[in-house]
Formats: structure tokens, C-alpha cells, sequence
């Protein structure tokens, strides 16, 4: 099984395992703040992805957001990018937005990734070869008007900086057509890559892999564009993410740099 095939397992088989625990009752534990939260569906979603990979490939590197996986990619060699669920926030208080997201990795370039949203019937996909939603190929957005943009912030800050989070906010509204925000990096991300929404706008520093690694690929197999909130191609480790469907994209950059000075 090549690595793409066990990626697209690894995700469904583990968003199945979200899926039959989401909206039942359960312990709910909290991390860094009251709503960084935390149950046994993120780590038992974890352990079946991971043992999936390991299926067949038994000495995977794994960078994940729970339990003592990496906490980044490394600079050399494979690696599968995990985030059981993304969107815990949702799946606590029973919103179906939420993802089972894998992204592997080859000498610190993306080379394939899979978002199963299970609650909302989309499995994104993408390969060297394809791109797609539910099989069917996707593409960005060919909007040229900022106008026109449905635009939406990824990775909200920590409390400590919500004045900054507040002026990106409205910087957003004052600069695109709509803004959205669904408390969801990789589903948001997903929507760039087919067209639903334009843009997705973080200026968090070093946003954490699992939150970004699979949807920055997505959004770049399906046409569009992502950097850093500086215009350079984005890469983990970079200061905040800028991806939009490619045809404005400077434009795009143009006002978030005017929002975040």
C-alpha cells in the first residue's frame, strides 16, 4: 500500500472512531485555557490512525498534537502529520464541524494529505497526481475581487493577544466581501481548496503542523496560493498563514499586512 493509500485509511479509519464517540457523553479535560479542550475521542482516534500507519509501515515517524508524538516536522526523512481532530471545540459542543486529518511528509515537503469530515459526509484528498472532495476533482476559486472574497481566520490567538485577534478581525471585515469563522484550521483550508470561501487568514506565530500542514497542500494541489503573512511560501515554522485561491493573492497580502502592523 503506498503512502497516499495508507493516509486515506489511516484518516477514515480514524474519523470513524471520532464519529461513533461524537455527541455522546464525555469527560471533558482542558490544556493551555478553559477552551483548549481535550477528551478520550482525541486520544483514541490518535491510536487508531497511528496504528494504521504503523500497519504498514512499522517504524513511521509521527508528529501529533496528543499524547508524545514529535511536536514538529523534521527537517530530513518521511513523516505522517496527525491531528485526530481538528475542531475539538466543535466536536465538544456537538458542531459537526470537525476533521480526522493525515499529511505525509518527505524531507520537510508535503506530499500527500487526506481531511475526512465525517460528521459533514467530505473526505479531501491529495496527491502528486489529484486532488479531490468525495473522488470528484476540486479546484480553488477564480474570484479576482477582493469584493467578492469569502474570507475566513484560522488559529485564533491565545487570550493574551485578542486586541490583535479583534484588529484582524475587523480588518477582515473592512477588506473582503464576507467573512466566516468555523473554529476549524483544516476544514477552513479545505474550503479554500474548493472554492467554497477565498482566503484563510492567521497571523498566529509558528502555527502548530496538525493544524496546517494537510490544508496548506490541499489549497496548493488545487491552484492556490499560500505563504506566510510576509509573502514568502508558507512552511512549518513560518509566522502566520495566507492562503487564497492564487488569483489576488498579493492583493490579499497587501491588506493583511495593513491589518497586523
Amino acid at each position: 500500500m503506498t503512502r497516499y493509500e495508507t493516509a486515506v485509511r489511516a484518516a477514515r479509519e480514524g474519523s470513524e472512531v471520532a464519529h461513533d464517540l461524537f455527541r455522546t457523553e464525555l469527560d471533558v479535560e482542558t490544556k493551555s485555557s478553559k477552551m483548549d479542550f481535550v477528551t478520550r475521542a482525541d486520544t483514541e482516534t490518535q491510536r487508531r490512525v497511528i496504528s494504521a500507519v504503523r500497519e504498514e509501515y512499522p517504524d513511521a515517524t509521527i508528529v501529533g498534537e496528543e499524547e508524545d508524538e514529535l511536536k514538529s516536522v523534521p527537517e530530513d526523512g518521511n513523516a505522517w502529520v496527525v491531528d485526530p481532530i481538528d475542531g475539538t471545540t466543535n466536536f465538544v459542543r456537538e458542531a459537526q464541524l470537525w476533521t480526522t486529518t493525515v499529511a505525509v511528509v518527505r524531507d520537510h515537503e508535503t506530499v500527500a494529505a487526506v481531511t475526512v469530515a465525517p460528521a459533514l459526509g467530505d473526505t479531501y484528498a491529495a496527491n502528486p497526481d489529484s486532488v479531490t472532495r468525495n473522488g470528484e476533482p476540486m479546484a480553488a476559486s477564480a474570484h479576482t475581487d477582493l469584493a467578492e472574497f469569502s474570507v475566513a481566520p484560522i488559529l485564533r490567538y491565545g487570550p493574551e493577544r485578542d486586541d490583535e485577534f479583534g484588529d484582524l478581525l475587523a480588518g477582515l471585515i473592512r477588506n473582503f466581501g464576507d467573512l466566516r469563522r468555523f473554529g476549524c484550521a483544516q476544514v477552513t483550508l479545505a474550503m479554500v481548496a474548493c472554492g467554497t470561501l477565498e482566503a484563510a487568514i492567521s497571523a498566529q506565530p509558528e502555527p502548530n503542523p496538525w493544524d496546517t500542514v494537510a490544508g496548506v497542500y490541499l489549497v496548493r494541489r488545487a491552484g492556490g496560493t499560500v505563504t506566510d503573512v510576509h509573502g514568502d511560501p508558507w512552511e512549518p515554522g513560518c509566522e502566520g498563514i495566507v492562503a487564497s485561491d492564487g488569483e489576488a493573492h498579493d492583493e490579499v497580502l497587501d491588506r493583511v499586512s495593513e491589518v497586523i502592523r
